[in-house]
């Protein structure tokens, strides 16, 4: 484990300095946005509103960002994320790494610095996104976690969990496509997330059942629904990004309506 820390730092030490590098041309962002409902790839993250702050350094297609999410009442759905992304091939493909941070109240995952399999609260991910182009806005992510709290759980009882196997990851990838369209000055982006992955039971004999993964029991739609977004002009030098987003999780039976805007 010591080994994964010192490349992670590695890496972004690497990454930092490259970004470093001639500032004056890095473009450098940050802002927050504020949503009714923390739900991500179709699974409800929080029962309250949200803060989600943001923070993103990038340099000739060198991206490195933070990201987080706070409720508003304080009790779960806390995160905090970061990320190294690189765009290539004229901004048509997108590598990203995320080093997602699910702590826990009170527990031993509440600590950032530990990366030992069965006590961490975080998770690593690779992911590679076709980002489309101008004359075809279809977009397709595939995603897939290689470390960390993505253990098999049996019957949704983390107890159950096995981090010590070389079969404890369930590996739980997330697959989605998109497409974007501006409708009388709105921009709509449709999308359908799919999970692929068929989880075994305990015993690995009596087949795919029993075992919840990272988005749910079994493979199947779990994130599928339209966002829609636009500026509101508040003054004549300040505009205010709204969105709002339907979304349909078919595996779980859930349905969600939520509401954001950006500053």
């Amino acid at each position: 484990m010591r080994k994964l820390i010192i490349c992670l730092l590695t890496v972004l030490a690497f990454s930092t300095s490259a970004l470093g590098q001639d500032s004056e041309k890095a473009d450098i962002s940050l802002g927050t946005d504020v949503v009714s409902r923390y739900v991500w790839r179709g699974t409800d993250f929080s029962n309250s509103p949200c803060f989600q702050p943001a923070f993103e350094i990038s340099k000739s297609g060198l991206a490195f960002g933070a990201w987080g999410s706070y409720s508003f009442n304080g009790l779960g759905g806390a995160e905090m994320d970061i990320y190294l992304s690189y765009t290539f091939l004229n901004d048509m493909l997108t590598v990203t790494v995320t080093d997602y941070f699910f702590p826990v109240e009170n527990a031993a995952t509440n600590k950032y610095f530990i990366y030992e399999a069965s006590k961490t609260g975080h998770v690593l991910e690779g992911m590679l996104t076709f980002n489309g182009t101008e004359d075809l806005p279809l977009s397709f992510t595939a995603a897939t976690n290689f470390f960390g709290d993505d253990a098999r759980v049996i019957n949704d009882d983390p107890s159950s969990a096995d981090f010590n196997k070389s079969t404890g990851l369930q590996y739980s990838t997330y697959l989605e496509l998109a497409y974007s369209m501006n409708l009388n000055g709105t921009e709509l982006d449709v999308f359908a997330g799919f999970t692929p992955n068929n989880p075994r039971s305990a015993d690995n004999k009596t087949g795919y059942i029993g075992e919840s993964g990272f988005y749910g029991k079994t493979m199947g739609f779990v994130n599928v629904g339209f966002t829609g977004s636009k500026e509101i002009k508040i003054t004549e030098d300040f505009s205010l990004p709204i969105s709002s987003s339907l979304i349909v999780n078919p595996m779980a039976e859930n349905i969600f309506l939520v509401f954001g805007f950006s500053l």
